[in-house]
């Protein structure tokens, strides 16, 4: 995916300055880039492709060998295809992979192709696999090439538009070919043309959307084509894909009105439901399942928020949210020249708003979601008929599974008293086939058939294992009907009313024969990052206990056919998550022991989700993993000095490719940390512990800087040049943290709380206490971290209306603010708790940063506080900063420069 997003994102960067630029003037943004490719070439060890890119690695090589070889034979037609030279073969790495993908985005010409080294030979290798794309624009037939075709991306924009051609004129048979060919191997690692593959899925799946309420025959007549490009776009990889890309609003839009219309249709049949036929509950359960996801996707880092107690608090997006985001970025391409670089435009009648209001039955489906979130269903009142459906189901699911009592049934006379109820045996209907109604009208029932069947099982009337088959039974009928399974047993666990059941292996699956390795290797996990704790606080002798909704979900999870749980791995596994998170005590080892069991190549992804599982309750092992990542990115500290470490940098801080022939998985601390800084439970006290770390560093940095020693050991003092480039590499890995772990909102926080208190009080470290030096590297280290974390998040310009209406002005807010407090300081109101020097220190850097790297923050400034700020530099003898500050304040300040030269 990087292949493709960076290279579109430089292409835009590029395509602002030669809308700057003037007459024949050469752009210098596309020579620095070509510099950087040739200076990554050094890093020989970082380019080694993975295995699944290894064969296109050696094809984009082999493509300039071919390009040098008729350059060296004089023939006339350089660029010729690989057809007619059979023989050449040549080693490619990522390096040759991120050239082609610039060379196809027109950023560098063919030129690096002659670069020094750029081809190396093959000399002995397996025969070279040719491309079936050549063969289909020259006219083959394309059923015969389809299976070829679906598992080799395409290399240009020319076969991909032949491929689209019959996606739209074609045959049925042909059109289905090729929805299911542009959602293969051409969207998930056609890196060069992914954009154009995006956007021509998208195009084909605009061409369903109804622009009014018209027949619903045309709909059903489309069904196979629609059920393969929704199943297309409904994996893991494309939801990554279509967020990079910022696609995830017009994706739901699109998704929206499927689930309305195919959730209204009766099926045609009796059977249950299978994901690879093309059904109206496949296609809708499909669209349905793919729109949560996309839903759940898409957050914000600090939205995941989570309590002291360790209960999760999801201040949960709303559905229409992503209605309201895709509104805004259709009005704002309208008025902006951001159309020119959009790769996703719809014709104009899909250019209107499009409100949740529009599709009345997703609606009420989730207000009815959010209300058994919210509260038990015995505050919710429902109609008969929704009862009379879950009646329905419950007699299916549970026939012939209850000993006593009489079958089950949800009581319809009070649900406020039980939520169950005995119905004789006689009064049941067919209870053999499934009832033919719309999905809306089953998902609606949902509920009240899990309260029920959980709540007889928590009393002994029903077996766990009914109660499991009974779930898988209602998930094979209506795929779709898994989320309502995992939504309601999220809510449950988060009550804390369920008691917990013993997974002795007999009513419940036990964990036992791969606990130990579980909790043992999660434990080494982290002791390689660098976080020392105990992770199984049970004792060994007691049996291993889950929540009744936990165990019933994992198991329930763990019966699923595995060619079915690709469409269902993002539903389960968020809800896993919130169950994980959410449970009183930890449960993480023993749900990734029973996964293992299932799933034995998946034992490193599990061990890796369990070793983020302490992280969110416990400070002590983030502060441990924060301190980890310096130590691994700069180097351990010894008695308060920083020691020269010979593996350090970005590769020790997110360390290598994992290695898959190792015994155990080591995981490097800043990769755990990304994995990990969504779910820290108090994003407050990250900020804190970073910054208290920093100040460590510095007064580290101040003491390897330190002449108060003898003469004959001076010569081992750091520079002081030196030492700054050390403050840069601290500042940008402590605004990096600070950026993922809590995104805009943090780093709000930072200007505007965090950075005035730790100012005001000293600090655990008490600022300006050590000396001068230390006092003046701790003020330019902090100065750096905070401007380097505002840039990262706010930017350091201003490109598009886009950028205008979302970030100015939250950015001039919160500037303008900590300026603010810089001039009351300055002014003698507020009374610091830290050093004058460190003070002094930290706003001379932070000014002289603001003038030189993002002067665009300045005129965003109040002219009080620039001209206040200015005078406070003028007293300190920083004339010159305080002149260029009003300089780049814009016209507003233009008096104040004048009056300042006279």
């Amino acid at each position: 995916m990087l292949l493709a997003i960076i290279p579109l994102s430089i292409a835009t960067i590029v395509k602002e300055e030669v809308g700057n630029l003037e007459g024949e003037t050469t752009s210098v943004i596309r020579g620095q880039l070509v510099s950087s490719l040739q200076i990554l070439r050094q890093f020989f060890g970082l380019l080694s492709p993975p295995p699944a890119a290894v064969h296109l690695a050696n094809t984009a090589a082999r493509k300039a060998a071919v390009v040098l070889s008729n350059l060296k034979n004089g023939r006339e037609n350089m660029y010729t295809s690989f057809k007619d030279s059979p023989s050449i073969k040549a080693v490619g790495n990522m390096l040759h992979l991120i050239v082609e993908a610039c060379i196809t985005r027109n950023l560098i010409d063919t030129s690096a192709y002659f670069w020094p080294g750029y081809v190396v030979p093959l000399k002995e290798s397996s025969p070279v696999q040719e491309s079936p794309w050549p063969s289909l624009v020259e006219g083959s037939p394309l059923i015969e090439l389809k299976d070829a075709l679906m598992v080799t991306p395409a290399s240009s924009v020319a076969e991909l538009e032949k491929l689209y051609s019959f996606a739209v004129s074609g045959s049925p048979e042909e059109k289905l070919a090729a929805s299911k060919i542009l959602c293969g191997a051409s969207l998930l690692r056609g890196w060069n043309i992914q954009e154009h593959v995006v956007q021509m899925v998208l195009k084909l799946l605009s061409t369903f959307l109804p622009l009014d309420s018209g027949p619903e025959g045309r709909y059903v007549q489309h069904m196979p084509m629609l059920h393969a490009l929704v199943s297309g776009i409904s994996s893991i990889d494309t939801v990554h894909i279509l967020s990079m890309y910022g696609l995830v609003p017009e994706v739901a839009s699109m998704l929206m009105p499927l689930c309305e219309i195919f959730g209204s249709l009766p099926p045609s049949d009796h059977r249950s439901c299978k994901f690879e036929e093309a059904s109206v509950y496949s296609v809708f359960s499909c669209a349905f399942l793919s729109l949560l996801r996309l839903w759940k996707f898409h957050r914000p880092p600090i939205e995941n928020a989570l309590s002291r107690r360790g209960v999760s608090v999801w201040s949960e997006l709303h559905l229409d949210f992503l209605l309201l985001l895709r509104n805004s970025h259709s009005s704002l391409k309208n008025l902006s020249k951001v159309t020119q670089s959009s790769i996703f435009e719809l014709d104009t009648p899909f250019q209107k708003p499009v409100y949740i209001d529009s599709f009345p039955k997703l609606r009420a489906w989730y207000f009815q979601n959010q209300a058994c979130i919210a509260s038990t269903l015995s505050s919710a009142c429902s109609r008969t008929t929704v009862l009379h459906v879950a009646n329905m189901i419950l007699k299916i699911i549970c026939h012939n599974k209850v000993p006593k009592g009489g079958a089950l049934s949800v009581n319809t006379q009070s649900t406020a008293n039980s939520s169950t109820s005995s119905s004789p045996a006689g009064a049941q209907e067919d209870m053999c086939q499934w009832p033919t109604l719309p999905a809306w009208e089953i998902l609606e029932a949902v509920p009240f058939v899990l309260e029920a069947v959980l709540t007889s099982c928590a009393h002994g009337r029903l077996s766990s294992r009914d109660l499991v088959t009974g779930l898988r039974d209602l998930a094979g009928f209506l795929p779709a009907s898994l989320a309502a399974i995992v939504s309601y047993f999220s809510a449950e666990v988060t009550r804390g009313i369920w008691k917990p059941v013993m997974l002795n292996g007999m009513d419940w699956p036990s964990p036992a024969a791969t606990l130990p390795v579980v909790e043992s290797e999660t434990k080494e996990v982290l002791a390689f990052a660098g976080v020392h704790i105990n992770i199984c606080p049970r004792p060994r002798f007691v049996m291993p206990m889950l929540p009744l909704p936990i165990a019933a979900l994992i198991s329930l999870s763990i019966t699923v056919k595995m060619d079915e749980f690709s469409h269902l791995h993002g539903i389960i596994g968020q809800g896993i998550e919130i169950c994980t998170t959410s449970s009183s005590w930890p449960t993480a080892q023993i749900i990734g022991a029973l996964w293992s069991q299932k799933v034995r190549r998946w034992h490193d992804f599990i061990i890796l989700a369990c070793s983020q599982s302490p992280f969110t309750r416990d400070n002590t092992a983030v502060a441990q993993l924060i301190r980890s990542c310096f130590s691994s990115f700069i180097g351990p500290l010894v008695d308060g000095r920083s020691c020269f470490a010979a593996n350090r940098g970005v590769a020790n801080l997110l360390g290598q490719t994992f290695d898959e022939k190792a015994h155990r998985l080591a995981v490097a601390p800043g990769f755990l940390y990304m994995r990990s800084c969504r779910l820290f439970p108090n994003n407050s006290f990250v900020c804190e512990e970073i910054l208290e770390v920093v100040v460590e560093r510095a007064h580290a940095l101040a003491n390897a800087c330190s002449s108060d020693r003898p003469a004959r050991l001076r010569s081992d003092s750091l520079p002081l040049s030196a030492a700054s480039s050390l403050v840069e590499q601290i500042a940008s890995l402590a605004a990096t943290m600070l950026c993922h772990a809590g995104g805009v909102n943090l780093i709000c926080l930072l200007y505007e709380q965090i950075m005035p208190t730790l100012l005001l009080s000293g600090g655990k470290a008490k600022l300006g206490s050590a000396g001068q030096v230390c006092s003046i590297i701790e003020g330019f280290t902090l100065a750096h971290v905070l401007l380097v974390s505002g840039a990262s998040i706010w930017g350091v310009g201003e490109t598009s209306p886009a950028y205008t209406s979302i970030y100015t002005s939250k950015r001039q807010r919160v500037v303008d603010r900590h300026l603010e407090f810089m001039t009351r300081v300055m002014e003698g109101n507020i009374v610091l708790g830290c050093g004058d020097t460190t003070w002094r220190s930290y706003v001379v850097c932070f000014v002289n940063l603001l003038v030189n790297f993002v002067p665009t923050w300045i005129p965003e400034v109040k002219l009080k506080t620039l001209q206040k700020l200015a005078s406070g530099l003028q007293k300190w003898h920083e004339g010159d900063l305080a002149l260029s500050l009003l300089e780049r304040g814009g016209a507003k300040t233009v008096t104040s420069v004048v009056e300042s030269l006279l």
